[in-house]
């Protein structure tokens, strides 16, 4: 599936300046990708500014939870970069968990963290409740793009 949008034709999404220099448009291919290399993941963790909260100097490790991972929505631009990636585990009835949500920071602002996020909603199906944890200092980006901040959830930090 291929999505070609340009800024000035964007009825779905409000941009506050035009995302990319104004005559051009940029050509996002969202796929879903459950065999991501994971040398790719880590390139985008890396540009993302994700990869000081997660174990990218462990290959293996990485290689691990992306094949255990049952949904990878990618986004990739028009020369096939990874730009963003949501990393989720899911039954497809009653939860999806998005392990991993990174953009590019150079792509930041663009609405793609928002458009991952929309085809793993629906790729998951209408009863799964989404969930994520967020990267510390982004709260309010989440809560700006339709999450609601669960009081009740609780957790069991690895160990090391």
């Amino acid at each position: 599936m291929c999505y070609k949008k340009h800024w000035r034709e964007s009825r779905c999404l409000r941009w506050r300046k035009p995302p990319w220099p104004e005559g051009d448009s940029m050509t996002i291919r969202w796929n879903i990708e459950n065999d991501l290399p994971a040398d790719e993941f880590i390139d985008v963790l890396m540009r993302s500014g994700l990869a000081a909260r997660r174990p990218v100097d462990e290959r293996e490790r990485v290689a691990t939870m992306l094949e255990n991972s049952n949904l990878i929505v990618t986004a990739r631009d028009g020369d096939g970069r990874l730009i963003g990636v949501s990393r989720c585990i899911t039954d497809y009835a009653y939860c999806c968990y998005c392990s991993d949500l990174a953009v590019d920071r150079k792509q930041h602002g663009l609405g793609i963290g928002r458009e991952l996020v929309r085809r793993s909603r629906e790729a998951a199906g209408d009863g799964a409740t989404f969930l994520l944890l967020s990267a510390p200092g982004v709260e309010d980006y989440y809560l700006h793009t339709g999450f609601e901040k669960f009081e009740t959830c609780y957790g069991i930090r690895r160990a090391g």
